[in-house]
């Protein structure tokens, strides 16, 4: 039986203690800011606790949802987490990398999520699997790129979180696949505080990009009403 306490959210819950990378900001910001209407088919990329995945379930009726995580110990967690939750008939978790599912899958996703590793300095630590979950080289953004690529349907689209310093790289690099920015949220902590994530939808259709800015808190667990509003269906406090 598992003893640690699960992190408890409206709907559903998820047990992390197995995961090098726990809940946080970034995960909740971005499963409840991507928007797509009624997709079919999604694809949550490196899934980690498999929290994007269950928000995704939360919202939409979506006849299948599948999960990859390369981490062992996560997906054996995020498998868990799937089945113990209101939706686990339409929550699958493989056990794969990137590139590996890329070359055994032969279907196209109408969504693609992903809050991809992103600490690409040089500094380690001596933990593996959170070595994995938190440095780029787990996961290049060209790998990312060329997955959603091959993975993606014509009209579908794909949502990520990125540092904001990284931003205009990764558009870049996207434009490459003939991915082009439909929005983009740009996230600020405090008011005071600069940008330091951005939330990017791309579509394989180049048009006017939408830019928005959110700012989480006013002071320390003071939380912006934009803040509150776009998470409210999810955290149990809001």
């Amino acid at each position: 039986m598992n003893k640690h306490k699960p992190f408890q959210f409206k709907e559903f819950s998820v047990h992390q203690d197995q995961c090098a990378m726990k809940i946080g900001t970034d995960s909740v910001l971005l499963g409840a800011w991507t928007s797509i209407d009624n997709p079919y088919t999604i694809l949550d990329i490196g899934a980690g606790t498999g929290v994007l995945a269950l928000m995704l379930a939360q919202r939409y009726n979506a006849q299948r949802i599948e999960a990859i995580e390369i981490d062992e110990s996560a997906y054996e967690q995020c498998t868990e987490n799937f089945e113990n939750s209101p939706w686990n008939d339409r929550l699958f978790c493989y056990h794969a990398s990137l590139l590996e599912f890329v070359e055994e899958v032969d279907e196209v996703f109408d969504l693609i999520i992903c809050n991809p590793p992103f600490y690409s300095e040089n500094y380690k630590s001596n933990n593996h699997a959170r070595d994995l979950a938190r440095f780029n080289d787990a996961m290049p953004f060209k790998h990312l790129i060329y997955a959603v690529v091959n993975l993606l349907e014509p009209n579908g689209l794909f949502s990520v979180i990125i540092p904001k310093k990284e931003e205009l790289h990764f558009i870049e690099l996207a434009a490459l696949g003939g991915l082009f920015p439909k929005r983009i949220l740009h996230v600020r902590g405090q008011t005071n505080t600069e940008v330091k994530r951005s939330l990017i939808e791309f579509t394989f259709c180049s048009s006017e990009t939408k830019i928005n800015e959110l700012t989480i808190e006013t002071k320390r667990h003071q939380y912006t009403k934009a803040y509150i509003d776009l998470t409210k269906d999810f955290y149990l406090k809001m």
